[in-house]
């Protein structure tokens, strides 16, 4: 992620450390937690993040699976670029979500 202000920075720390949490490295594995912190950098735009809050709500990590959710979160990542959001909007909709 190119970005010249330090809100950006502080935005894709919160993308790690959750991740760091949805893995369990270096802290006790907490998919609430990672959760949380990817919910703030996907709200100040981190693409990586929109991704796994879709991903965490079409499987039901950390929270209860919500098709719906996890459609408007891959599709604000295919939105800002990535192609695997892409394809997973495209898959939940064939689905009827």
């Amino acid at each position: 992620m190119h970005c010249p202000s330090l809100l950006c920075h502080y935005t894709y720390a919160k993308y790690n450390l959750g991740t760091m949490y949805y893995g369990g490295e270096g802290v006790r594995q907490d998919y609430q937690k990672a959760l949380e912190l990817y919910q703030l950098a996907a709200n100040q735009g981190d693409v990586d993040a929109q991704y796994n809050l879709g991903y965490m709500y079409d499987n039901g990590k950390g929270i209860r699976q919500n098709k719906a959710s996890a459609k408007e979160w891959f599709g604000k990542a295919c939105d800002n670029g990535d192609q695997s959001s892409c394809d997973a909007y495209e898959m939940l909709n064939e689905d009827g979500y």
